[in-house]
């Protein structure tokens, strides 16, 4: 194998790689040698094929595989001879082959930047803390009753209003066709809640019990039912009954439909929750500005292939769809950054680099530090995604499992915060006491956050399918 450098460029390079053609007949035959034993032709003995006769009947397949195995093989020890750490899956491309003929081939790999050490004792954090209050904790438990507020029939035959409860059943059809999720019975829907697609709240304001509407309505765009998104739609709709909300008094009695026994354990309960809240926000500050310290420390090219995958992934999550639908949806392909106006492409451009940076930063530390996700800590942190849908556990399991990049999404996560906890510990970090408000107040856009394809540990989240007339227009 004769191996020459052909391109330097920032972290690309390219090789030509050319392996004789006597290196290739010899695989060939080896091959053939290893197969023989195992033939069984008419005519002769297993094991017995003449060896012309088995490179003539199967010298053909045996090549391809020997070529194949050949180009990897020959593509691997390259790398691995020049100490070399791709970034990407590196890239193939035969130039050249004749059967009894050299073989050559060219390889383009992008590396892993070289990314100095960090001394982070002399990184200064600064960690906003915040304890619950009366006043957080009356609006949590004036939540918690709004959540939980019975409904009585109204005692006129007057007409619904906004606040009002309808029970309702309905049936949808687009196109006069029925659709999945489009149809309940004696469905209870607050009026003004918002909970149904945009418009079919509003077309039962002012209606009586035992009126039948047809509700007439567009399904947003997009839709997490792709097959709907902007679909025209018709419900035909019996308003049952009309009820109206009754609130509920926060005492003891409240209390044990939680399970608890009084109203103190309840506040004490909702205490703990809030407490684990603030506990987060403060350490979602804390990471905040540690990412920003690493980050404005650090300059160094970043693979371009890496920041072309962040910069689709960004310009899909602001378009609000995925590459899946737009094929579904137009039958053809459309650059994720079609609709972008060119200030808006340049901007999206210096978040996915920044997020490609944060991502290789985070991967040295563990790499250099041996930080590592064990097993356990994916499956904790999977049964509790698992959690989050009741009724569809089985479903949500096989997802992941069978999704290796779902698995990752899970898997990267735990990492990052591995690695944020591993320099906190070394680096100053002091307290300053705000307010539960301060605290939670919302950050800036997070589209900068650290890239899961930087840590190799790609992820999009599959989500499970809601109701057709139940979701809201999703917002990003």
């Amino acid at each position: 194998m004769n191996v020459t450098e052909t391109l330097t460029e920032g972290l690309k390079r390219e090789f030509k790689v050319v392996i004789s053609a006597d290196d290739i007949d010899t695989k060939i035959n080896e091959r053939l040698s290893e197969l023989a034993p195992t033939l069984r032709l008419p005519g002769f003995r297993p094991g017995k094929v003449p060896a012309q006769l088995v490179k003539k009947r199967f010298g053909q397949s045996v090549l391809g595989e020997v070529l194949e195995k050949s180009v990897n093989d020959s593509s691997q020890k390259a790398i691995d001879d020049r100490g070399l750490r791709p970034a990407l899956q590196p890239s193939i491309e035969v130039t050249s082959f004749e059967e009894g003929k050299d073989l050559e081939f060219s390889l383009t790999v992008e590396l892993m930047p070289e990314i100095d050490p960090i001394d982070f004792s002399a990184i200064s954090l600064e960690k906003l803390v915040a304890t619950p209050g009366d006043k957080e904790m009356n609006e949590a438990l004036e939540k918690l009753a709004e959540q939980h507020k019975g409904s009585e029939p109204i005692t006129t035959k007057r007409a619904s209003k906004i606040g009002d409860i309808v029970v309702i059943d309905f049936k949808g059809s687009v196109r006069g066709e029925p659709f999945d999720g489009g149809s309940a019975e004696g469905h209870q829907l607050e009026l003004g809640s918002n909970q149904f697609i945009p418009g079919f709240e509003e077309q039962l304001v002012g209606k009586k019990a035992g009126s039948s509407i047809k509700v007439k309505v567009t399904f947003p765009e997009p839709y997490s039912q792709p097959t709907l998104a902007g679909q025209d739609a018709i419900f035909d709709t019996k308003l049952i009954e009309i009820r109206e909300s009754s609130p509920i008094e926060i005492n003891d009695e409240f209390a044990k439909l939680f399970g608890l026994d009084d109203l103190e354990a309840l506040k004490g309960a909702l205490k703990g929750q809030l407490e684990q809240e603030l506990s987060q926000a403060s350490r979602a500050q804390l990471k905040r500005k540690l990412l920003d310290i690493l980050e404005e420390g650090k300059t160094f090219d970043v693979p371009k292939g890496m920041a072309d995958q962040e910069y689709e992934s960004i310009c899909r999550a602001i378009n609000q769809s995925s590459a899946e639908e737009t094929r579904e949806e137009n039958q053809e392909e459309t650059a994720p950054d079609a609709s972008l106006s060119e200030e808006d492409k340049k901007e999206y451009w210096k978040i996915a680099e920044r997020r490609v940076r944060l991502g290789l930063l985070l991967q040295e530390v563990g790499r250099l530090n041996n930080i590592e996700v064990t097993e356990e800590e994916v499956k904790g942190a999977l049964f509790k995604e698992v959690s989050r849908y009741p009724g569809q556990e089985q479903q949500i399991m096989e997802l992941y499992q069978k999704n290796p990049e779902a698995m990752a999404s899970i898997r990267a996560p735990i990492f990052e915060d591995k690695i944020v906890d591993f320099i906190t510990e070394m680096a100053t970090v002091t307290e300053k006491i705000v307010s539960p408000e301060q605290l939670m107040s919302p950050p800036e856009e997070a589209l900068d956050q650290p890239s899961e394809k930087s840590k190799k540990k790609p992820a999009k989240k599959a989500k499970p399918k809601k109701k057709a007339a139940e979701a809201k227009k999703d917002k990003k």
